[in-house]
């Protein structure tokens, strides 16, 4: 039996939402997906590091054989390695592939008829996790962090635009202080991921893309709900729109 050791990593609603409890029935299946979660939006980026076995297992309420499995899996498939030493340890190597059409129509097939569920999905709980963050009590630290996160998505290239995109629209739901919302934007992300990557980013989508990303960063920051949601819906329709461009 493994000695229990202390656990050191700091507890965001992020954090807590990405790597939250899995279910026991099917402990090393969600343990992948979780995993896999945090790698393909970008929460742990290309060559980070993955937290410690000693603080993962107990967040994701697993055992180490399990997380170790999932990680070998992960591993085969390309999303990470290990590597040994003082400096060692699980490193993310998944790299975001070039949009391709091919790409697009697999995405598309797996995803099946769940679209338009899954768009409707992702405008509740983005809208309303924009409206609570705008009507919630912020601290200085919260405020620089939206900032922040805002200027790095500004100022990000095609190559990094989504993960940066992802980690703004996180960083609103990460506000309302509540991880179970965070998790359901992060689970409604998920769903998308797949198409967004496999569509070009476009300068002149990026553009529109910052004035709307603007408007809902002030809208939380003023303390204005109703602006807020409203800035958010004008830009998951725009999304949605785009989606649809190119899918038909």
């Amino acid at each position: 039996m493994e000695e229990a050791e202390e656990i050191v990593a700091e507890r965001t609603p992020l954090s807590e939402a990405v790597f939250r409890p899995v279910r026991a029935g099917n402990a090393f299946e969600e343990t992948v997906e979780r995993l896999l979660q945090a790698i393909k939006l970008g929460l742990v980026d290309r060559g980070d590091r993955l937290p410690p076995e000693r603080e993962l297992a107990p967040l994701l309420g697993v055992s180490r054989v399990t997380l170790r499995e999932a990680i070998r899996v992960l591993a085969q498939e390309g999303y990470v390695e290990s590597r040994r030493g003082r400096s060692g340890g699980t490193f993310v190597t998944y790299r975001r592939p070039r949009p391709r059409s091919a790409d697009l129509r697999r995405a598309l097939i797996a995803m099946g008829d769940d679209l338009h569920d899954t768009l409707t999905f992702r405008l509740a709980v983005e809208t309303g996790a924009a409206q609570l963050a705008a009507s919630a009590d912020l601290t200085g630290g919260q405020r620089d962090l939206l900032r922040l996160r805002l200027a790095d998505l500004n100022a990000a290239g095609p190559d990094d635009y989504r993960r940066l995109d992802t980690l703004f629209h996180l960083t609103v739901a990460e506000l309302t202080g509540s991880p179970t919302l965070v998790a359901a934007c992060a689970d409604a992300r998920m769903r998308i991921t797949d198409l967004l990557n496999a569509i070009p980013v476009l300068d002149a989508n990026i553009e529109h893309a910052a004035f709307q990303h603007d408007a809902i960063a002030g809208a939380v920051l003023s303390g204005d709900p109703d602006a807020a949601r409203q800035a958010v819906t004008e830009h998951l329709d725009g999304t949605a729109a785009l989606l649809r461009g190119f899918l038909a």
